[in-house]
């Protein structure tokens, strides 16, 4: 078992208002690591003083609502391994979400840069896949997933992918 905590000496801002976060609890969230071992995360639940919206403090190797390291889902979208352990049908959700999502994800790193150039690098060329437009923003080097989450993430752009009814 382990224990998430953010590395910042105070509490992060709620994405929602920028308000200030309290810890309210923590709670236990499965972790599914490159090598099919599974462990559990001890992480911290937020709640925002001003909009009482709960938030939860995930390590950056997480994307949230998956249970495997982000590495392992960037690898099966970018088709260079796959991964001992997976089955057949999470590989293809995996592919199926990204083909959806990855537009997306590139156009909120695009409106990112234009609303806080330091945050988000920019480029002036117009690459043709998601991939590419992704990567002009956190780059194309290895965890350009678990950084395009965090700054989406941050800026409560994330989706949820799944309603709870």
């Amino acid at each position: 078992m382990f224990f998430v905590r953010s590395t910042g000496r105070t509490l992060s801002l709620c994405p929602c208002c920028q308000g200030n976060l309290r810890v309210i609890g923590s709670r236990k969230r499965m972790w599914i690591r490159s090598s099919g071992e599974k462990s559990i995360l001890i992480i911290r639940r937020l709640c925002c003083k001003a909009c009482r919206q709960i938030h939860h403090e995930l390590p950056s190797f997480l994307v949230p609502y998956r249970r495997h390291e982000a590495q392992v889902i960037e690898d099966t979208v970018m088709d260079e391994e796959t991964p001992a352990g997976v089955e057949e049908s999470t590989l293809r959700r995996w592919r199926q979400w990204f083909h959806s999502f990855g537009p997306y994800v590139a156009g909120c790193l695009e409106s990112i840069a234009h609303r806080f150039p330091e945050i988000v690098g920019s480029s002036s060329a117009h690459p043709q896949t998601v991939l590419q437009r992704i990567g002009r923003f956190v780059t194309s080097e290895r965890g350009w997933l678990a950084r395009a989450v965090h700054r989406l993430v941050n800026l409560h752009l994330w989706v949820h992918t799944r309603s709870a009814f």
